[in-house]
């Protein structure tokens, strides 16, 4: 018995465990290499591009094939971070790559999620604002803005109103990547409140900003992506768990109807790269002291792996011409819920369709 387990020991991967604080560039740099290098047979560390003052912006694939895109298996991604001085996010997904890691072969449901999902990570898309902040502070900090003093958050071409801001390297850099991957299902995590905010976070009429609201045509499917999150996390799901003037029944809250913004990346994602995303603060305080980073850590992860469940949700399929060749850039639509930029197949003539139990018309052309 002793040198059966001596002989597993052997072969487990030794990654000396995550602490509870706040990783600095290069103590993130260090612990994302570490994972690679230790988990390489499920894991793929790329950088999608620089900084504007030239840092990694790194990206960490945890799935069974990490390394290229299989047929039939979604991309999911989190990004943390994009508002340098809202760092819980950040911290939360280096725990999460821990925990997804360490649990594949041990807990079952880890490794069905491995399986049959390709789940990519970005820790920080801000880290030149993330080391600019001069102090953890609850509130507004330095560091907010990428180093040229850009909102990343605010720097996106929008669908509803002609955004003149210069591109920041950034958010090119993650336009650039949204375009060689097929993201199904995404999240974004901020500070400075608890919900979970869904589409549209800018509008017209039409999507119903008469009515102080501004609906995309998968309103009910954004809801209840949402509503997972929420619903696994105890504070977040109070009416008003940071005492603000404003109350978030069921700890969710359309975008457009808390404030309006130009440029958001959520609404870009779903608009221009057919991916569903949500943004999820995280907590009251943007940039609390690294004590508390454990019970944040304890209230977020079931919410963060359901969410990645939902990938899995609706339909998804191929379409292929006469002879069997798969078909890129065809059409599919589900009749009644046109987008902005119609929904095609990528380059396999695969199609995924987020949509919850129901009888549904799909049209491809």
């Amino acid at each position: 018995m002793d040198c059966a387990r001596l002989w597993l020991g052997l072969l487990l991967p030794v990654v000396a465990a995550l602490d509870f604080s706040y990783h600095h560039q290069p103590e993130m740099e260090a612990f994302l290499k570490s994972i690679s290098q230790n988990y390489s047979s499920i894991t793929h560390l790329h950088s999608i591009g620089e900084s504007v003052e030239g840092r990694n912006l790194w990206v960490l694939i945890v799935g069974r094939f990490p390394n290229e895109h299989r047929i039939g298996i979604p991309e999911f991604k989190y990004v943390a971070n994009m508002h340098g001085d809202e760092a819980v996010g950040r911290e939360l997904l280096l725990h999460l790559i821990e925990y997804l890691v360490t649990s594949d072969g041990r807990d079952p449901e880890i490794t069905n999620l491995i399986n049959s999902t390709r789940i990519h990570i970005m820790p920080s898309m801000n880290p030149d604002g993330f080391e600019a902040v001069l102090k953890p502070d609850c509130f507004y900090n330095k560091g907010r803005e990428n180093s040229n003093f850009y909102d990343l958050n605010r720097n996106f071409p929008d669908a509803f109103e002609f955004n003149t801001v210069p591109r920041q390297p950034e958010t090119v850099a993650v336009m650039k990547w949204l375009n060689t991957e097929t993201f199904v299902l995404s999240a974004n995590l901020h500070g400075g409140a608890l919900v979970a905010s869904y589409p549209f976070d800018n509008g017209v009429p039409a999507t119903g900003t008469l009515y102080s609201r501004s609906l995309t045509p998968d309103d009910d499917v954004f809801q209840y992506l949402a509503r997972t999150y929420a619903s696994r996390n105890p504070d977040m799901r109070k009416r008003n768990p940071c005492r603000t003037k404003i109350e978030f029944p069921g700890g969710i809250v359309n975008g457009y109807f808390w404030y309006p913004l130009k440029g958001g990346m959520q609404d870009y994602n779903y608009i221009w790269a057919q991916c569903f995303e949500i943004t999820l603060e995280l907590s009251c305080c943007k940039y609390p002291r690294k004590e508390k980073l454990p019970s944040f850590w304890n209230e977020n992860k079931d919410s963060l792996i359901d969410y990645i469940k939902q990938v899995h949700i609706g339909v998804k399929g191929q379409i292929f011409d006469q002879n069997g060749t798969p078909l890129p850039n065809v059409t599919v639509e589900v009749q009644d819920r046109k987008h902005v930029c119609p929904y095609r197949t990528n380059k396999f003539g695969e199609y995924y369709l987020l949509l919850l139990p129901g009888v549904y018309v799909i049209e491809d052309s």
